[in-house]
């Protein structure tokens, strides 16, 4: 056949269709009945044609192909860590994310039988402490090893530095200069309640206080060769989410030219905290199911699931092996590791992608021109904006506009969970002397289920 499938129909322009629908609409109007608005201020039409754009979209330069599958394990007992890392790896996951609460772990024991040329280590200190990189020298090949440092994250989610300004920056320095990278935690900002808009500009505010540092510290060389790698949080706004980190890219390296540093960097994505719930919680692994599609479609390196009982349950292998087994069945059987970039040329993805990086870019010029990001930090603004942002939310949730299956719409009232709590749900009041009000991360159902505690 010469001819292809579509060559006897005559092409419509954006145009001709949005008159056919205000034909249809029969007098309302078309931008009140259908385009409707979001929090970030982004409006979503009921349709998008090639022709709304003047070029045709880039393609990208991720991989879906090569996204990882991550188990994060707390470094209690560093033998049965690594016991515990082994078991995960040999049963599908390629990658671990250990968590240190102490910089007396010996390093060495913890990669016991992990072949670092095959399985990517993170490494997420609870600390700050230049003299506990440096025991990675004993390994001939550290590419697959990353540290998480990041002390403006630990003022933003603590409100005090890890000693004081003075120290952090010098340990940051020396810390940075040996690994050649830094992390940023947006996490703290999805789970405390920031829009998109909010969490894209602040990660990228963030980074720049970053980049001001190292400007002149680093030389051209070593900002080439850089990693620097964001901690996501993604929600189950399926579409944004999956714009969100493919404009956190576009954002990153247009940031990074400017500074003249590689401009790649490293996704790891997490489900979110803040949907996830107490009562009815099997639905939370629906949540985190999607959640991890739109990290994979939107080209993260990394994704670490987060098990359904997490909230309320200590670690325990089954629930871990149920999380795992989640990204194992979407990379084995529902193959979304097979195409790369799958949602490059999608009108409506390539859209939202385009509206949330110029609204966040417009964002993050602002917080620049009034002192940047560390000076609104301390002055409270960051923290007042994430606030309204979450009280917004909140009041969604509360009058039912957003929905949690099971938490506000048909809550089953025989279920019982007081008796099943390991771990305390909520956010934990400890006062504290701090230097700056900290953002505190706290889920949408608290309220809800503490008074359901209180009525069993």
């Amino acid at each position: 056949m010469s001819n292809t499938l579509f060559d006897e129909f005559s092409e419509a322009t954006s145009k001709q269709w949005k008159q056919l629908i205000q034909y249809d609409l029969k007098g309302a109007d078309y931008n009140e009945t259908l385009v409707w608005k979001t929090d970030e201020g982004i409006h979503v039409k009921p349709f998008y044609h090639a022709d709304e754009f003047e070029k045709l979209p880039e393609v990208s330069d991720t991989k879906a192909t090569d996204w990882q599958i991550c188990q994060a394990i707390y470094v209690a007992n560093v033998e049965k860590s690594n016991l515990k890392a082994v078991n995960a790896i040999a049963r599908g996951a390629e990658s671990i994310t250990f968590i240190l609460p102490s910089e007396a772990i010996v390093i060495k024991d913890l990669l016991v039988n992990i072949n670092l040329t095959k399985v990517t280590v993170y490494l997420e200190c609870q600390f700050l402490s230049e003299a506990f990189v440096k025991h990675f020298d004993f390994i001939p090949s550290k590419e697959n090893i990353h540290i998480y440092t990041d002390i403006i994250g630990n003022l933003a989610k603590t409100g005090n530095w890890f000693k004081n300004l003075k120290a952090d920056h010098l340990e940051f320095e020396a810390i940075v200069k040996h690994t050649n990278s830094f992390s940023i935690n947006l996490n703290l900002y999805q789970n405390a309640g920031a829009n998109m808009v909010q969490q894209l500009a602040y990660g990228l505010a963030h980074a720049n206080e970053y980049l001001n540092h190292f400007e002149t510290v680093l030389s051209a060389e070593e900002k080439q060769s850089f990693k620097v790698i964001f901690n996501v949080s993604v929600g189950t706004n399926y579409f944004f989410e999956i714009a969100k980190l493919r404009a956190l890219r576009d954002l990153w390296r247009a940031l990074a030219d400017a500074y003249h540093f590689n401009p790649e960097c490293v996704i790891v994505v997490k489900p979110t905290k803040r949907n996830k719930t107490l009562y009815d919680y099997n639905t939370n692994m629906l949540r985190t199911t999607t959640e991890c599609m739109s990290a994979i479609l939107g080209g993260a390196n990394t994704i670490c699931n987060v098990p359904y009982d997490a909230i309320y349950h200590k670690d325990n292998e089954f629930s871990e092996r149920i999380a795992r087994n989640q990204m194992l069945v979407l990379k084995h059987e529902s193959y979304l590791d097979k195409v790369n970039n799958p949602a490059d040329g999608a009108y409506y993805i390539e859209s939202l992608t385009d509206q949330l990086a110029e609204k966040s870019l417009a964002l993050f010029k602002d917080i620049e021109a009034t002192g940047g990001f560390l000076h609104q930090l301390k002055e409270g603004i960051i923290q007042k904006k994430i606030k309204e942002s979450a009280a917004k939310e909140q009041s969604q949730f509360d009058k039912g506009e957003l929905i949690l299956l099971g938490t506000n719409k048909h809550p089953n009232a025989d279920d019982k969970m007081k008796q099943e709590l390991e771990l305390y749900p909520f956010v934990k009041k400890n006062p504290v002397k701090t230097l700056i009000e900290p953002i505190i991360e706290k889920r949408l159902a608290e309220a809800v289920e503490q008074k359901r505690l209180d009525d069993e």
